[in-house]
């Protein structure tokens, strides 16, 4: 399923913000913007489907850290929302809110999870909602198969999805087929590069068809793009980014390593000397080029390290990688942005900040006209 819509309500800088989203969704900004905001909203999602949706927030703070920062109407409950569109056929939201405080129990010692006050799953219809699922506090209903309304009373966890806790292939297969979705999304955002990276040492590995987030399975990554991927095209990218090299990947005993053949030099340099750059595009090639391409990948700052004559065939890589996922970019490079938006005909989604709430570009002078 492919995302079409994107809605963002009080979260951090976000304090309402609706995107559509194209095959390849660029965001640009200078920092502060609010880039990674988006990128982590979207994460949120995947979390919630996976069942770590408390997890995730704790390692952004928690609750309190994580919702919306400016001025609030006294009257309105503190709220984190976020909705999709998956194929202009069905939406997904979901509002969390803190921890209440009860006079009446002893405080909790776990304030920093979310509390889910809201969740919902519309199919849409002839420009209308119908309610597949609708969630209040610890209590929902669903539709089932058959279109029955199957209630659930106090029995929810409230730090967590519906999405985790009730999605039953069989029984509610559209509340399923949302949780496959968002499950199979994959993020990329900091691949290490540093000395001691994993990358950079031999591991033993499996066929990788989906790199891991840091890239510590790079060499198995690429060497299951040679086996059952595009070889082919796994060359024609290398040679399109570093002109007259090549990889190779190697597994004695089946610890998986990697060097690349460079012109003018006598032997391979080996993974622990490429430069932070060359190992971040592999990372980036095996991501791109997995053999089962996920339905959509988001990639935070994916130029980061890599020299300006890398972002030309970057912007390649990823437009070619469209044909089979959607893709979301969020990137500081000017240069990068414009070749793939030139490539796509999608215009660039350009973040500001305005009265500490991040806005697209315009948006808030037509508000204010």
């Amino acid at each position: 399923m492919t995302v079409t819509r994107l809605e963002i309500a009080g979260y951090r800088s976000v304090k309402a913000l609706e995107l559509p989203v194209h095959p390849v969704t660029v965001v640009v900004g200078p920092n502060g913007s609010g880039k990674t905001n988006l990128y982590r909203a979207l994460y949120l999602l995947q979390a919630a489907a996976e069942g770590r949706l408390a997890r995730t927030l704790a390692e952004e703070g928690g609750t309190p850290s994580v919702v919306w920062a400016g001025p609030r109407e006294k009257k309105k409950p503190v709220r984190m929302t976020i909705g999709v569109t998956l194929d202009d056929e069905l939406a997904y939201e979901l509002s969390c809110g803190i921890v209440p405080a009860d006079p009446s129990e002893p405080g909790t010692l776990f304030v920093l999870d979310p509390e889910v006050k809201e969740e919902y799953l519309w199919a849409l219809v002839g420009g209308r909602r119908a309610v597949l699922m609708e969630r209040k506090d610890r209590t929902a209903f669903l539709r089932d198969a058959e279109g029955k309304r199957v209630t659930f009373p106090t029995q929810l966890w409230s730090a967590e999805s519906v999405l985790d806790q009730l999605a039953e292939p069989q029984r509610f297969p559209r509340l399923s087929e949302v949780q496959r979705t968002l499950r199979a999304w994959r993020f990329y955002h900091q691949f290490r590069t540093d000395l001691e990276a994993p990358a950079r040492q031999p591991q033993i590995g499996v066929r990788t068809t989906a790199l891991t987030h840091d890239g510590r399975d790079l060499a198995a990554a690429l060497g299951t793009i040679r086996e059952i991927g595009d070889k082919r095209g796994l060359a024609k990218a290398i040679d399109d980014a570093f002109p007259g090299a090549e990889l190779l990947v190697e597994a004695p005993q089946g610890r998986f390593s990697l060097s690349m053949r460079m012109p003018g030099l006598l032997r391979p340099m080996a993974a622990s000397e490429l430069s932070d750059g060359t190992l971040r595009y592999l990372c980036l090639l095996a991501a791109l080029m997995s053999p089962r391409p996920p339905p959509f990948i988001a990639l935070n700052e994916p130029e980061t390290s890599l020299h300006p004559d890398l972002l030309a065939p970057l912007s390649r890589l990823i437009v070619e990688a469209a044909k089979h996922s959607q893709i979301w970019v969020a990137t500081h490079a000017e240069p990068l942005a414009e070749a793939i938006t030139r490539r796509m005909g999608y215009e660039a989604v350009r973040l500001v900040k305005h009265g500490g709430a991040t806005e697209v570009e315009g948006t808030e002078r037509r508000e204010e006209e």
